[in-house]
């Protein structure tokens, strides 16, 4: 792929976000803050929507070049165009109104559903294929939607994304191998800078569901397209994105525990918590993108290099985020950190 592609959807994606901050304000498109929110200015949300066109854009116009025609690559970009398109437009309908939680879970399944049976499981894993679907289609649904739960602080989910792709990237690079899958890693890094910077904190616009929702999906194609052609084991993409897993699962599971409205709006995710100890959104997210890189990604490296290793591997990867979790208090009532 050619060097000016990312570059161009990198400025793509700065100048629509820069589009999107007019539009907002002009629409009247912002996030109050409420009893619930990290922030405590309004700030313009939907700017997801710059990133997810800057990147749909340049697969779209690949696509018909024919640029994703080597093994699994036009079933990957079906994949990323269809199903990322409609996660996208069900996020910019709920950035600008209200979907029910059914209509927007029925969604999710129905594009979940669609990418595996277009990209199909990973038979590295040896499980049957009646487990193996429900699986990986749980799997998607709960990424695309914990990275909606997870975007709570400025420049925390794009950061996440551009450290998981750039990471992936890394690991492909030290593998000796090369593929579609790993050029378009890159796009989509460059896609998420492009936001990031306007997105880092004091952030000057959100991403919205449109951005977050999509971020999820994205990685979740990644990661089981990278499996089933044998680039990265699927255990390498569960390392990567700990952080994210293992704060919304503990939160989302302590809260259902404890007989709270776990899907309604709350402020007891750990990195939420140390974002109000800390009295900063920059030190919780350079937190997390230290874990990534210090702590997750020697791990990656380690299972994608062993495969066979890669559930001790990812067990140990979790174990010490899931004790962090705790010790901090995620999904805690009330928890006010």
């Amino acid at each position: 792929m050619h060097w000016l592609i990312p570059l161009l959807v990198f400025l793509g994606s700065l100048l629509l976000t820069g589009l999107m901050h007019r539009y907002a304000l002009r629409r009247g498109l912002m996030d109050i803050p409420n009893a619930r929110s990290s922030h405590l200015v309004p700030t313009p949300r939907g700017g997801g929507l710059a990133f997810v066109s800057s990147l749909m854009l340049a697969v779209l116009g690949s696509y018909l070049m024919g640029g994703w025609a080597s093994l699994g690559g036009r079933e990957l970009a079906l994949a990323l165009w269809g199903g990322g398109l409609l996660i996208a437009l069900l996020g910019f309908w709920d950035d600008h109104g209200h979907i029910p939680a059914r209509w927007r879970l029925a969604g999710h399944l129905l594009v979940a559903g669609g990418a595996l049976v277009l990209l199909g499981v990973p038979g590295s894993l040896g499980l049957p294929e009646w487990l193996a679907y429900p699986l990986f289609l749980i799997g998607i649904v709960w990424l695309l939607n914990l990275f909606n739960f997870m975007d709570g602080i400025d420049g925390i989910a794009g950061s996440e994304a551009l450290s998981v792709t750039g990471g992936a990237m890394l690991l492909i690079g030290w593998l000796g191998m090369d593929s579609v899958l790993s050029d378009w890693l890159g796009v989509a890094a460059a896609a998420t800078a492009g936001f990031l910077l306007w997105n880092w904190p004091p952030a000057k616009i959100f991403m919205g569901d449109v951005g977050s929702g999509f971020l999820g999906y994205l990685l979740a194609i990644f990661a089981l397209q990278s499996a089933n052609i044998g680039l990265l084991p699927i255990w390498s993409w569960l390392i990567l994105l700990g952080v994210f897993i293992v704060d919304a699962t503990l939160t989302l599971a302590r809260r259902f525990l404890a007989g709270e409205a776990w899907y309604s709006a709350h402020r007891s995710h750990a990195y939420q918590i140390l974002s109000r100890r800390w009295r900063s959104h920059r030190r919780a997210t350079l937190g997390v993108l230290v874990i990534n890189l210090v702590w997750l990604l020697p791990l990656a490296a380690l299972a994608a290099a062993r495969p066979a290793l890669g559930v001790v591997l990812t067990l140990l990867a979790y174990l010490p985020l899931i004790l962090l979790g705790l010790k901090i208090g995620a999904g805690r009532p009330e928890s006010n950190g």
